[in-house]
């Protein structure tokens, strides 16, 4: 169903109920759902030698593009003498196969590209800030979860956007894994030579680069926000195109944004505009998510029918509504062969398509019930991923998310327990050690509390998927201790966690400007709040600061502030408890924007533009903080949100320093080259 020759007027696919399976595709389909029932035997704990599924490695290495069909990674398999209770080592899993990368085809019509939006549309979301450095982690953990395409950023942004899509391009764009893949690197921009340069630098230096440029093609759109009329939509949109393949990239892909809600022979005419002018993929993306599943099939289905030429139809669906998934599935079942997705869903208003739910739903029905779709997906990265954004970001992900939620492989209920005991496929579909999520068996014996050693505690991280060491274990083990010491009963792994991602949320050890020492409060209904404050700052100097406030909280953050100097709003405050009862950890979650006006001169690295709108804005951080005194948690959240945005500056900085000191030196050079022309005349 990949969109190879597409001809006008041609038959829409029929509803997925309906199956259209031949005797060899079924054939394949028998094999991969032993494949998968082997796969779920060794998650859920059957004794099987890593890589003992059929062929093995080599099998996957040697099946042809048109025999590929999906083949997890081994998540959890069992050892000699029991279940594996921990990670796989990334040279234990077996990555998916996947058929060879052509922009504007797909050799095998059932296979599904991934596009992952999350450095780009998932950071759009309020509060969502990633540095550069945070930004080349996620893609280096995309590149092993195997996502087809990274959607990098948005380059015209400001410096530092574009410099971390150079970074990723240059990087991830060129690690070339064993078995040949290597992600697609792409830019996002608006339909003009501005964007589309900007995009071009910062993609170019991937081996695989793609530009991706937009316009809105609605009528809303078209009248109040671009003020332009249709055919001059199309002439921008051509142009755009054009000039994007004149820069010597093959890989163009186009959206019309709101094209839920565009005219569709309007549609159809600016994507068969487009294809003729080179693009390789059409992406119809649900802007406002106001579309139903069965109104975004048959939009996708009208638009296989309609557009001739060649090229790969993409779906993004927003969550307005809730639909996110449901229609990307429902634009898979109707000839769309690339998803766009973001890690827990993220983005800008209630979100994205969820990777995971998409990529998990193709992989547990895609066979069976959407013509045997599959992805290249390795599922057991799902989980690390999840975690790995949830911190960087500081985006909360909700107890009951699907697939990666707290809540997910949680089971309350007796008459759930009792069947979770006599066998866990009563209902557990997914064994959480498939995508990643290792539960341990009984926690393997282990209580952790004040008597714990760091070897314990690094086994416990291990286990938690935090492999630890050195100067990042000493941190944790140290806070650790102090927490336990406090505690009785000891420590859960939800309260192991939370400290981790409170160490974690100001960037590693090197890039700390200011360090909280010590924290002292007086409060109550007799006299006004006061907090002392004791910090360590960048220059190794220990000051102290007292202020008062209008509460304890208010109190201490003013006296950091007065340490800092850098003048802050605070646009999030949240605590929760990480577990139940009185002695449970506090976990504070605060979201912070730089005050433009009193930032030195220079410093406009923490201004950002709209992707939609154009405006240019201020970015917030956000931090986590964990501590059994909400006090004190809540001042290592706000410590660490600093530093976050200190941080973000210095490398914003660096890089434009670096930028200038490149164009210096290219300058003396064609002054050097020109002052010696006339002397060799």
């Amino acid at each position: 169903f990949t969109s190879s020759t597409h001809t006008p007027h041609a038959r829409s696919l029929p509803p997925p109920c309906v199956s259209r399976l031949g005797t060899h595709a079924r054939a394949k389909m028998a094999a991969m759902a032993a494949s998968h029932a082997a796969v779920t035997a060794r998650a859920f704990g059957a004794s099987a030698s890593l890589k003992g599924a059929k062929g093995g490695a080599k099998g996957l290495a040697a099946a042809s593009p048109g025999s590929i069909r999906r083949r997890a990674p081994v998540a959890a398999a069992g050892d000699a003498g029991g279940v594996r209770v921990g990670p796989l080592s990334d040279a234990e899993v077996v990555r998916t196969a996947r058929p060879e990368y052509i922009p504007d085809r797909i050799s095998d019509p059932n296979y599904v590209r991934v596009f992952d939006t999350t450095l780009r549309d998932g950071e759009q979301s309020p509060g969502a800030t990633l540095t550069s450095k945070e930004k080349l982690e996620i893609a280096r953990n995309l590149a092993k979860l195997g996502v087809d395409i990274i959607e990098a950023g948005f380059p015209i942004a400001s410096p530092d956007d574009l410099e971390a899509v150079r970074q990723i391009a240059k990087v991830v764009g060129n690690e070339v894994y064993p078995d040949g893949y290597v992600p697609v690197i792409c830019g996002l921009s608006r339909a003009n030579k501005r964007d589309i340069d900007a995009s071009w630098e910062g993609v170019r230096h991937a081996r695989r680069p793609r530009i991706h440029t937009f316009i809105a093609t609605s009528p809303i759109h078209m009248e109040f926000k671009l003020r332009k009329t249709p055919d001059e939509v199309v002439k921008i949109a051509v142009e755009a195109v054009t000039y994007a393949r004149s820069l010597g990239c093959v890989d163009v892909e186009f959206s019309p944004e709101d094209a839920g809600r565009s005219d569709p022979i309007f549609l159809h005419r600016i994507l068969t505009a487009v294809v003729e002018a080179g693009a390789t993929t059409l992406n119809i993306p649900d802007t406002v998510g106001i579309c139903l599943p069965t109104e975004f099939g048959e939009l996708i289905a009208g638009i296989k029918a309609n557009v001739p030429g060649q090229f790969v139809i993409s779906t993004h669906c927003q969550n307005d509504l809730g639909l996110s998934t449901a229609n990307s599935l429902a634009g898979v079942a109707n000839g769309a062969r690339q998803v766009e997705c973001t890690i827990n869903g993220i983005g800008e208003r209630a979100g994205n398509a969820s990777l995971e739910e998409v990529c998990m739903a193709i992989f547990m029905r895609g066979q069976e019930k959407i013509f045997g779709t599959y992805t290249s997906i390795n599922p057991v990265y799902i989980y690390p991923c999840s975690k790995m954004v949830r911190e960087y970001s500081g985006m909360a992900v909700q107890p009951h998310k699907a697939i990666v939620g707290a809540n997910a492989f949680a089971h309350e209920s007796g008459i759930h327990q009792d069947g979770m005991l006599k066998n866990k496929l009563t209902y557990e579909i997914i064994a959480p050690e498939t995508i990643g999520y290792f539960r341990g068996d009984g926690d393997v014996g282990v209580v952790m509390g004040k008597h714990s050693g760091r070897h314990a505690l690094k086994s416990k991280l291990k286990q938690l998927g935090y492999p630890l060491e050195g100067e990042a274990l000493d941190e944790v083990f140290n806070r650790f201790k102090l927490v336990a010491e406090q505690k009785t009963g000891g420590m859960v792994d939800d309260e192991i966690i939370a400290l981790v991602n409170s160490e974690a949320a100001g960037g590693d050890s090197s890039e700390v400007s200011w360090k909280l020492e010590e924290v002292q409060v007086v409060c109550g209904t007799m006299g006004l709040p006061t907090a002392t404050v004791k910090m360590t700052g960048p220059d190794a100097i220990t000051r102290v600061n007292a202020t008062v406030g209008s509460g304890p909280v208010d109190a201490v953050y003013k006296a950091i502030d007065g340490l800092v100097g850098i003048k802050v709003h605070l646009v999030e405050y949240s605590v929760n408890a990480v577990v139940e009862g009185i002695e449970s950890l506090a976990q504070t979650r605060v979201a912070i924007r730089p005050d433009v006006q009193q930032l030195p001169a220079g410093r406009t690295a923490v201004m950002k533009a709209n992707v939609q709108t154009g405006s240019v804005e201020a970015r917030t951080f956000m931090a986590t903080g964990a501590d059994t005194d909400i006090v004190v948690a809540s001042a290592r959240a706000y410590v660490s949100a600093i530093n976050r945005m200190i941080s973000f500056m210095r490398a914003a900085e660096a890089s434009r320093a670096a930028e200038e000191a490149a164009a210096g030196r290219k300058q003396d050079e064609v002054a050097a080259a020109a002052a010696a022309a006339p002397a060799a005349r």
